[in-house]
């Protein structure tokens, strides 16, 4: 396996608690909670149905961005577990890996019968766990082919699948099968075929460094091309479905820019603008930490509304949605520590999390 490079960039913080119980890395918190935002913003579109035009193409915009940056996360999470694993304790580290998937999986599932508008994640994350885990025994070399060559195949596959499994399982009375395969393929919305690669992706990054070299600059020219090509087939009058190359191109376009704009703000050297950067990435560090628990609990706020769409601008629903969810993972996170639902799940995998050292003292 590719040595750990990651100690290049400074990126730890002083907290503890992080992945595989060493510190916890700033870039990963902040991107998770860049994520974690997109995904507020994105839930919290129905309480604003009278909105600019110019404003909904944002908004579909951040909404797109979120779950692949999830994915990506998830790998530089998964990633950094296995590093700091001793060989000893590897099968152990899989076995908690595959429970975590599971619960996440399960949680997936209970806030699927909530009655919300919100598309739930959770349960292809944790399936996206399950199968990426195993992938990062691989060396990066092989490691970047699968991810290649997955995002190359995807479209296809997405399309044979649905055209193979959609009578089979619309034939299901459980409905079991095709939730199934919906993680896998048939998704609507989210789909393993189409995250996976991202997953693999964060890995790669982890195992690179989070650096300001070639391989940034890269991204950063390759994201405005990848970003361009759905319009363009779309202003073509060709029907862009999600996980198509065009939809899966936008996406890493997207993630593309977001993640040099975090690593090139990260790595800033000037005393100055280090601490403007610091307190402005401070709710960002603290939403990424807690990020499952507010997923949870802005779900069943949302719930509270049974589905039901507002017809006028709700103001107060959108507040309580983005910046107070904003505002109630920082209080937690600065005074509490970890959220209830990463203690637990800690717990439950045998690896317990800590108060970080920012909010113990």
């Amino acid at each position: 396996m590719t040595p750990d490079r990651s100690a290049r960039a400074p990126v730890t913080t002083a907290d503890a608690g992080g992945a595989g119980g060493g510190p916890r890395l700033l870039v990963p918190d902040v991107l998770r909670g860049v994520a974690l935002l997109a995904m507020l913003i994105a839930h919290a579109v129905p309480f604003l149905p009278e909105r600019p035009a110019a404003l909904a193409v944002v908004m579909a915009n951040i909404n797109d961005l979120a779950s692949p940056l999830f994915a990506l996360v998830m790998g530089v999470s998964a990633q950094l577990v296995l590093q700091r694993t001793v060989r000893s304790g590897i099968p152990f580290m899989l076995f908690q890996q595959i429970i975590r998937g599971m619960i996440l999986i399960g949680l997936g599932m209970i806030l699927s019968e909530w009655g919300t508008w919100v598309a739930i994640v959770l349960s292809y994350l944790g399936v996206l766990l399950i199968v990426g885990a195993p992938l990062l025994f691989l060396s990066s070399r092989w490691l970047a082919v699968v991810a290649v060559g997955l995002a190359v195949v995807s479209d296809p596959l997405n399309a044979w699948a649905r055209a193979l499994l959609s009578g089979v399982v619309g034939a299901d009375p459980t409905g079991l099968l095709r939730e199934v395969a919906s993680w896998f393929v048939l998704g609507q919305a989210y789909r393993l075929t189409n995250l996976l690669p991202f997953f693999l992706l964060g890995a790669l990054l982890l195992r690179h460094g989070f650096v300001r070299d070639r391989v940034l600059w890269l991204m950063l020219a390759i994201a405005p091309v990848a970003y361009a090509v759905r319009p363009v087939v779309e202003s073509s009058g060709v029907l862009v479905v999600s996980g198509s190359w065009p939809d899966t191109l936008h996406d890493v376009g997207l993630v593309f820019a977001v993640y040099v704009t975090v690593v090139v703000l990260a790595t800033v050297r000037r005393p100055a603008a280090q601490g403007a950067i610091g307190v402005a990435f401070v709710p960002l560090r603290a939403i990424g930490a807690v990020a499952l628990s507010l997923y949870v609990l802005h779900v069943g706020l949302l719930a509270l509304w049974q589905g039901v769409w507002p017809n006028a601008n709700d103001y107060l629903g959108w507040l309580l949605i983005v910046p107070g969810m904003v505002l109630v993972g920082w209080l937690w996170w600065r005074f509490v520590g970890p959220g209830p639902i990463e203690w637990a799940m800690g717990w439950m995998t045998g690896r317990r999390v800590g108060r970080p050292v920012r909010a113990a003292r």
